[in-house]
């Protein structure tokens, strides 16, 4: 039943496709534009491969030579580049030094816990150090806290 729905929905979305598939007519093999039609003894010495290969872009005349400059260029891009390249990314040196202020900034807080201390001490500049403006100098400007 669903193959039925599925065909006659097909037809009405396709209407102009051509739904015979199987060739009727007789096959005679002196009709058909073969390359022997044309030089038999050129289409002997070439192999069945030779004759019906797509190149890969690297080399146009030699199917070994274009296969083989294939297979090298995707080893050296796959296994060099992304695998080797992924491993010496990954074990590289902390340049930008993350890992080594997290450590100080635990030693410290262990330190200071150690001590008493607050983590973050609220004057972390001393006041009298700090010159700041008198009410006079700000006048009216808002000040956010």
């Amino acid at each position: 039943m669903a193959g039925i729905i599925l065909r006659n929905s097909l037809k009405r979305l396709f209407p102009n496709v051509n739904r015979r598939l199987v060739s009727t007519s007789k096959k005679n093999p002196s009709a058909t534009a073969t390359p022997e039609a044309f030089n038999p003894a050129e289409a002997k010495t070439k192999g069945p491969e030779e004759n019906n290969w797509v190149s890969y872009g690297y080399d146009y005349k030699s199917k070994e030579n274009d296969r083989n400059a294939m297979h090298s260029l995707m080893f050296i891009t796959i296994t060099l580049c992304i695998t080797v390249g992924g491993f010496v990314m990954a074990y590289l040196p902390d340049y930008n030094l993350t890992s080594w202020a997290q450590r100080e900034a635990y030693l410290e807080l262990r330190r200071r816990e150690a001590a008493g201390l607050p983590a973050v001490d609220p004057n972390y500049i001393d006041p009298a150090k700090m010159v700041l403006p008198t009410d006079e100098e700000l006048g009216d400007t808002e000040i956010i806290i």
